[in-house]
């Protein structure tokens, strides 16, 4: 498998898709991580009345469309969240689970999270907090851990982290929640605040307090300056200039995740200019 690569594309919605096809055309190397089945947001639109050339068009179909046209140039998508991005002299190494890539370019267009980070999260972060359970579950074996949950999909790293620990609170924030080992509490309360001296030792809800070793907050998309260390961002917003250049060199990005208006034909013009960006870039 062919783990080094020009530009490697974090998400599969409009910007994504668009950075992905240009790129393509350019006759560059490319990586695109993501959801094979695009984005919620776009299939989920009742109707989108202003994309240009392709009026009153349901979400679901446009998100389609958008699938259909990198499929029929032959690209293909890379299923996976990624957890974090390393700058280098050479490039970037970009960890996906267990799976390692390299590539010379990075573009960022993971649209945007709503989630605020809870109290003490950042500033636990490799000390207690992580996001990623098959990088960093076998830290606790035999220990007592917190996961913090908002989609089913991550159900499978729960029973994984179930396997190693001695206790685990489970705190979903969605329904239809599976069964799980007898190790495993399920909790209906809000976590507040993470809390500890060096190391994380106590997570704070709503209604109680709870010690453990360690929390696994699992959401759909990390903060942006959590996933790439250094990145300059503004209230969650990637700063970036009219290239879709950010303060990293070879790191761009587009679509939501650089801010508002929050819309599928701007993300998508975005994308267009990221790639040309980093293709320009890769030639100087």
């Amino acid at each position: 498998m062919n783990n080094k690569y020009d530009i490697a594309i974090i998400g599969t919605g409009p910007a994504g898709l668009e950075a992905a096809i240009t790129a393509k055309i350019r006759n560059k190397n490319i990586l695109l991580l993501g959801s094979d089945n695009g984005t919620k947001k776009v299939s989920k639109a009742h109707e989108f009345q202003n994309y240009l050339g392709l009026p009153n068009i349901e979400g679901s179909e446009l998100n389609k469309k958008f699938l259909d046209h990198a499929e029929s140039m032959g690209i293909q998508i890379t299923n996976g969240r990624v957890n974090s991005i390393l700058a280098s002299n050479s490039g970037f190494s970009i960890q996906v689970g267990n799976d390692f890539y390299e590539s010379r370019t990075v573009i960022l267009a993971t649209g945007v999270t709503f989630d605020k980070p809870y109290i003490g999260e950042e500033e636990f972060l490799g000390k207690g907090v992580s996001y990623c359970a098959t990088c960093d579950g076998n830290f606790y074996k035999n220990k007592n851990i917190a996961v913090i949950c908002n989609t089913k999909s991550e159900e499978n790293e729960v029973k994984f982290l179930s396997s190693l620990v001695s206790n685990l609170y489970y705190f979903p924030s969605y329904k239809d929640i599976s069964e799980f080992d007898s190790n495993v509490k399920i909790i209906n309360e809000v976590p507040k605040e993470i809390q500890g001296t060096m190391k994380v030792n106590k997570l704070i809800t709503d209604n109680n307090e709870y010690p453990i070793d360690g929390v696994f907050i699992l959401r759909d998309a990390i903060s942006p300056k959590n996933l790439v260390p250094g990145l300059a961002v503004d209230n969650e917003r990637v700063i970036v200039d009219r290239g879709m250049t950010t303060n990293i060199p070879g790191l761009f990005a587009c679509g939501d995740i650089v801010g508002k208006p929050y819309q599928a034909i701007k993300s998508a013009g975005e994308g267009n200019v990221a790639a040309l960006s980093a293709v320009e870039y890769m030639e100087r």
